[in-house]
C-alpha cells in the first residue's frame, strides 16, 4: 500500500509538472506585487498591522462552486489566485527574523489537486510570488502574534457570504481564528475604513504593468465589438451576440468577463443592467452591447449601440449623435485637474438640450427621465474599480482610467412621441487620463455613426459558420 501511494504522488507530480506548461508569460511580476505591498505599507501608520483575506468560493449549483475569483486586493498584494488565504503585512519588522509579511496558503495536497486542480503551496508562494515567510492556513491558528500590541488593526469588511467549514485551513476558520485573536466581536469602521482609502489610494492610480494589462484587455474588447458589427442581423439573438463576445475574448487569452455581459435588443436596450441576454430576434432594432473582457485580472467596460439591420433609423440616429455629442463634449476636459464631478455635468447638460431640442423634455431637470446614471467610474481589477471620491472638491490625477459613458434609455409608454419609445443609446470608452490630456483606450472600436454602418457592411468570420439543425 506504502508503494502504491508513493508511486501515485509520483505520478501525480510528474503529471503537474507536465501540465504547467504553454500558460500565459505577461502575468503580473512578482517584483509588481513586491512594490504594492511596500507602497500599502508606507501608507500605515505606526505600530499598524494588515489583515487581507481572500474571497469566498461560491456555490454554483449544488455540489458545484462558480469558478474562483480573487479579492482583487489580496491579488494586487500577492498575484496568489487560490481561495482560503491571508496576508498580514505589518508597519515595522516583527520578531528576530525581522519580517514584515506572512502569507498563509492551500496546502498542497495531491489527492485533492487531482479533483480540483493545482496548488500553489509553500514553496511554490516562496519561488513565484516573492514571499520569504509563508504557512499552510491551518498554521495561522498557531501562528504566534498579540494583536493587542497594535495601535491599529487594518482589514476590510467580512465577506458575508463565508460558508462554515470544518476544515481548519478553510477561509471560515481563518478569519474566525483572526476574530478571536484580535478580540473582534463587531467590524470596526475606523479600521475598515483606512483600509478602504489606503487601496483606493493605490489602486485608482495604475502603474505601467497595469497599464500594459489594460490595454491589452481593452484592445481585444474592441475587436469582439468590431465582429458583432459585422456579423450581426436582424435574425440573430441577443445570446449568439453575446457568445461571438466570449468566444474572441477567450481566444485572445482572456479568463472572463469583467462583469457580465449586457446585450439587449430594442426595449431590453432601455434596462440598464439588463442580464438576461435571451431575445431570440434582435429585428430591426438597435442592440445595445456593454460587454468588456477580464484579462489576468483587469477589466475593460466598453459599450456600443448598433443598428441590427446595418443602418440608422432617423429617429436611432437623432438619439445616438445626440449621446455622440455629449461625449464628445466630456472628452475636452479630460486631464488632469479637472473635477471628478465635471464630466458627468458636462454630460447632462448636452443630454438635457438636446432632448429639448427634440421635444422629447421641456425642462432640463427631466433630463434624469432618460438618462439616469452618472458619466464615470473607475475602472480596473473591478469594473466600478477602487477610487477616492470626496465630492466636488475630487480631482482627476494622470494615470486614473475612467469610463465615459452618456446614454439616454427611452422606454414604451414614456411622456413623448411613440416614434422615440424602445431607443436606448449608450457609447461607453475607457480612457486614461493624461497631465494635459487622455488617451481613449478603446478607440479600436468605431464610435461615429458612419463608421459603423461601413464596418456593418463587412463580413465576419462567423456569417460562413454552419451549424447542424437541432
Amino acid at each position: 500500500m506504502k508503494q502504491f501511494l508513493l508511486l501515485f504522488v509520483f505520478i501525480f507530480t510528474f503529471s503537474t509538472a507536465q501540465s504547467q506548461e504553454n500558460l500565459p508569460t505577461d502575468y503580473l511580476s512578482k517584483e509588481f506585487h513586491q512594490g504594492r505591498r511596500e507602497a500599502f505599507r508606507n501608507l500605515m501608520p505606526a505600530n499598524s498591522v494588515a489583515v487581507i483575506f481572500s474571497y469566498p468560493e461560491r456555490v454554483f449549483s449544488r455540489d458545484i462552486n462558480y469558478n474562483f475569483h480573487q479579492n482583487p486586493d489580496l491579488y494586487y498584494l500577492t498575484g496568489y489566485k487560490e481561495p482560503d488565504a491571508v496576508l498580514l503585512l505589518f508597519k515595522e519588522p516583527q520578531g528576530t527574523e525581522k519580517y514584515t509579511e506572512v502569507l498563509f496558503v492551500r496546502e498542497r495536497n495531491a489527492l485533492r489537486e487531482t479533483w480540483t486542480g493545482r496548488r500553489l503551496g509553500i514553496e511554490g508562494a516562496k519561488s513565484k510570488l516573492g514571499f520569504t515567510k509563508v504557512y499552510n492556513g491551518v498554521d495561522f491558528q498557531t501562528f504566534e502574534i498579540d494583536y493587542k500590541k497594535f495601535d491599529k488593526i487594518i482589514y476590510d469588511d467580512f465577506q458575508t457570504d463565508i460558508t462554515a467549514n470544518v476544515l481548519p485551513e478553510s477561509l471560515y476558520e481563518l478569519v474566525q481564528t483572526f476574530k478571536k485573536k484580535a478580540g473582534i466581536t463587531e467590524e470596526n469602521p475606523d479600521s475598515t475604513t483606512l483600509f478602504y482609502n489606503i487601496t483606493s489610494s493605490l489602486r485608482e492610480i495604475k502603474t505601467p504593468e497595469e497599464l500594459v494589462l489594460m490595454r491589452k484587455s481593452v484592445k481585444l474588447s474592441c475587436i469582439a465589438h468590431n465582429e458583432v458589427m459585422k456579423a450581426v442581423g436582424p435574425d440573430m439573438s441577443e445570446n449568439e451576440a453575446d457568445g461571438i463576445h466570449r468566444y474572441i475574448h477567450r481566444h485572445y487569452g482572456a479568463e472572463d468577463e469583467g462583469y457580465p455581459p449586457i446585450v439587449g435588443a430594442g426595449a431590453n436596450g432601455c434596462i440598464l443592467h439588463y442580464g438576461e441576454n435571451n431575445s431570440t430576434k434582435i429585428d430591426n432594432q438597435l442592440l445595445l452591447m456593454d460587454v468588456g473582457s477580464e484579462y489576468h485580472g483587469y477589466s475593460a467596460d466598453v459599450t456600443r449601440t448598433i443598428p441590427a439591420n446595418g443602418k440608422f433609423s432617423p429617429e436611432q440616429k437623432a438619439i445616438y449623435e445626440l449621446v455622440y455629442e455629449a461625449q464628445e463634449a466630456v472628452f475636452k476636459i479630460c486631464k488632469e485637474g479637472t473635477p471628478l464631478i465635471a464630466l458627468n455635468e458636462t454630460a447632462k447638460d448636452v443630454l438635457a438640450k438636446g432632448l429639448i431640442k427634440l421635444g422629447i423634455i421641456t425642462d432640463a431637470k427631466d433630463v434624469r427621465l432618460y438618462y439616469p446614471h452618472s458619466c464615470s467610474h473607475f475602472l480596473g481589477l473591478d469594473v466600478h474599480d477602487k477610487g477616492i471620491f470626496n465630492g466636488p472638491q475630487t480631482l482627476i490625477k494622470e494615470n486614473m482610467i475612467l469610463t465615459v459613458e452618456p446614454g439616454i434609455y427611452i422606454p414604451a409608454n414614456s411622456k413623448c412621441d411613440k416614434k422615440w419609445w424602445n431607443i436606448g443609446v449608450r457609447i461607453e470608452d475607457d480612457i486614461l487620463m493624461l497631465k494635459d490630456s487622455y488617451e481613449n483606450l478603446s478607440a479600436d472600436a468605431p464610435r461615429k455613426w458612419q463608421e459603423i454602418e461601413a464596418l456593418a457592411k463587412q463580413k465576419s468570420t462567423f456569417n460562413e459558420m454552419k451549424f447542424p439543425k437541432i
